[in-house]
């Protein structure tokens, strides 16, 4: 996957579209991201000893990963991701600026 737990990334597409975010949990199997503050859901939770009062709550809901791209440090904006080698390690870089995604 192009982005991973921790990037900040822009939405591109969807009824969330324009929104940043940081990537809270990757999901590569399913191919999923689930981006804080992004696809707001309502859940119907019963009362619990963590939850004593029940009710509904509002979580974030995974994304397809196609319709999130990184922000690009140096100038904010949405980046594609390329891959260089950079003292024996595989870095990603913004397309865009040549910067290093990768702390």
């Amino acid at each position: 996957m192009h982005v991973k737990k921790g990037d900040k990334v822009i939405v591109i597409s969807g009824k969330d579209r324009g929104k940043t975010g940081t990537i809270l949990e990757a999901y590569p199997k399913k191919e999923r991201v689930l981006v804080e503050g992004v696809n707001m859901i309502k859940k119907h939770a019963k009362p619990s000893q963590e939850n004593p009062q029940g009710g509904i709550l509002n979580i974030e809901a995974p994304i397809h990963v196609s319709n999130v791209m990184p922000v690009d440090p140096k100038t904010g904006n949405p980046t594609r991701v390329g891959y260089e080698v950079r003292d024996g390690k595989k870095v990603r870089i913004a397309k865009t600026s040549g910067e290093a995604l990768d702390k």
